[in-house]
């Protein structure tokens, strides 16, 4: 897989309405690809708990129950498991399940039914079933939700071979990514950064597109340093390459999007030109996604590198109720670990 500086060119486009892109937010395009899909196939399904007459608690899922009728949009009882379980039967028996986790922190009492079940009903089949579904869950803080409403939980999943996951930061690779997920054939966990719904907008076409999943986004170019992030802290690491322009430091922006798979030939290409690496994310440093990506680097970029590589990340803590802003890391954390990989 190959990073893009295009966005449109990393799209996979499919006959669709024509029109020219409209501005929307990050929510408003998950909103969107779910109609779409809901339309476009009859296997989609949608549940999980308040998403039907409500919408969600985000409103995601507004006005589709009414549009689409109880049948595949519908709500279900407290009960994560019984969610990810029905989701694993629908999959397997034909159907194309998308299953919301209301918070990200709540899916824990489905972890057995993800990692043993969706995870792996591919292989212990030998093939002869897929798991074609979508695990839909806001995750990150920002929001000032607490330690059982923030948590950053993806390595948990990025460690289970079988499971696609994903993080978008735009309103053009959420809804892409979700369309993609979607239309594939193996589960995939789709995090959704909470704290972007309304905060992140940008123009999304009018027609049916999906992003591949697997494939990086050069969001800046640059020639000193790397920055590396996903999901919710996209926003203060382009501010942060911002900040150093400034100072006449040139920084190149990855945004990973896909962490399973994950683009290596971007990350990789970018440090060998660059020299160093910043990597970025919200979820608590010890076993932190980012370790894999750093592992990698210096296993195939090691004489290129003109510094260790950094990492900002979450602390060892649960999420504080009210020092989020502590907590999360923000563009002057993120500079210090580019001006300690700078001087070094």
């Amino acid at each position: 897989m190959t990073a893009t500086q295009d966005r449109q060119s990393t799209d996979t486009p499919t006959p669709g309405t024509t029109g020219e892109p409209r501005t929307i937010n990050l929510i408003q395009a998950v909103t969107e690809a779910l109609a779409e899909e809901l339309e476009r196939d009859r296997r989609v399904v949608l549940f999980g708990e308040d998403v039907g007459a409500r919408g969600g608690v985000f409103m995601a899922t507004a006005g589709l129950q009414a549009r689409f009728g109880k049948e595949r949009v519908f709500d279900t009882p407290l009960s994560e498991a019984s969610i990810v379980g029905a989701a694993v039967g629908m999959a397997a028996r034909g159907l194309r399940p998308v299953a919301e986790i209301q918070f990200a922190d709540y899916m824990g009492p489905g972890f057995d039914q993800i990692i043993s079940q969706a995870a792996k009903l591919r292989y212990r089949s030998g093939g002869q079933f897929t798991c074609p579904l979508v695990i839909r869950t806001p995750s990150g803080g920002g929001v000032k939700g607490g330690h059982h409403h923030s948590q950053s939980p993806e390595s948990y999943y990025t460690h289970t071979p079988g499971l696609k996951v994903v993080m978008p930061s735009t309103p053009y690779d959420a809804k892409g990514l979700l369309k993609a997920a979607i239309r594939g054939e193996d589960p995939v966990i789709y995090f959704e950064p909470k704290r972007l719904y309304r905060a992140a907008k940008g123009e999304v076409p009018a027609h049916d597109y999906t992003v591949r999943i697997g494939e990086a986004a050069i969001r800046r170019e640059g020639s000193d340093l790397t920055l590396i992030g996903y999901g919710g802290v996209m926003p203060d690491v382009e501010r942060a390459a911002e900040a150093l322009g400034a100072e006449g430091v040139s920084a190149e922006v990855i945004d990973l999007r896909s962490l399973v798979p994950w683009d290596q030939e971007a990350v990789v290409g970018s440090v060998q030109k660059t020299g160093r690496a910043v990597l970025v994310s919200e979820a608590p440093r010890t076993g932190n996604f980012m370790g894999e990506v750093a592992y990698v680097i210096q296993e195939r970029a090691f004489d290129s590198l003109r510094a260790p590589v950094g990492q900002v990340a979450g602390f060892d803590t649960p999420y504080p109720y009210v020092q989020d802003k502590v907590y999360l890391p923000g563009p002057n954390r993120i500079l210090a670990a580019c001006v300690r990989a700078l001087n070094y």
